[in-house]
């Protein structure tokens, strides 16, 4: 059942991470209803978004070659340094710091209180409707070519809303996005470039602790720690899962924004939302 429930879980992770609905919350509410009947963790979770981020490497890769090459190159004067290319580079460098200062500040919060239920169906429902107003109000005509400093850094403080899983790292970098002018796909892409260097700190950080810092049974005897849910193996499914998963869905996903709104995942955010709060007040679920 480990398995099986490693590779649910490596599927939603893969059909949720870049979409504005929050992967984090899906993977919390999902891990709940499992056979597991517990939370996966934010480990467990960091993880496999390992997964997820290698498919952007893979979709992206003549962008992130570029865009690295370019920067690169304005290191030594071989390219102005006002150049698109290279400073998207410096931008991404720059937006990644807020998360990673914030995530290191609030590591123990991250990995316990905000993965509380009832905080993950407020946010669900409070960002959906952000997400509803700017892409309504939003212009929709900024390029990515045209991203300043000033836009970066706030792109920057938006993903690292994600720490709370409800927000969406993609929900909260493109609704940021569309307040500040920027086509649909301009800030989808964006928010997906700058999400590679958080995810794959934070899950080779992770990786690094799942071996580094075992739980071993007398730890866990002397209350000093909380036994992981997935050994291993499982997680290794998972992210595996993840990457194919979520590859399939990068395509389908640049291809719909093109065209259509953001309405669709507005309406799914407030609904589930709602009905995990029933669900909590009811009692079918502990938070």
């Amino acid at each position: 059942m480990d398995f099986i429930n490693a590779v649910i879980l490596g599927l939603v992770q893969g059909l949720t991470e870049f979409l504005p609905i929050s992967s984090s919350a899906h993977i919390r509410i999902v891990g709940e209803l499992l056979g597991t009947g517990a939370d996966p963790g934010a480990r467990f979770t960091a993880i496999i978004q390992l997964g997820t981020e290698a498919a952007v490497l893979l979709y992206f890769w003549r962008d992130i070659t570029r865009i690295v090459s370019r920067w690169f190159q304005s290191l030594f004067g071989r390219v102005p340094r006002g150049d698109p290319d290279a400073r998207t580079g410096w931008l991404v460098i720059l937006g990644s710091i807020p998360i990673v200062v914030l995530g290191l500040l609030f590591q123990d919060a991250i990995e316990t209180t905000f993965r509380s239920l009832w905080i993950v169906a407020t946010t669900l429902i409070v960002f959906g409707i952000l997400l509803g107003i700017a892409d309504w109000a939003g212009a929709k005509t900024r390029r990515l070519r045209e991203l300043t400093w000033g836009n970066g850094i706030i792109f920057g403080f938006a993903q690292a809303l994600a720490l709370i899983p409800g927000v969406s790292r993609s929900g909260g970098t493109i609704t940021a996005g569309l307040f500040m002018g920027y086509q649909r796909r301009a800030a989808a892409r964006y928010s997906f470039l700058l999400a590679i260097p958080a995810v794959f700190g934070s899950g080779l950080y992770q990786l690094y602790k799942a071996f580094s810092e075992p739980c071993t049974k007398a730890l866990e005897a002397a209350g000093t720690c909380t036994p992981e849910v997935f050994g291993p193996a499982e997680t290794a499914v998972a992210t595996v899962v993840a990457f194919v998963v979520g590859l399939l869905v990068i395509a389908f996903f640049m291809g719909y924004i093109s065209r259509r709104s953001f309405l669709p995942f507005v309406i799914y955010r407030i609904a589930l939302g709602v009905l995990l709060m029933v669900l909590l007040a009811t009692g079918v679920l502990s938070a």
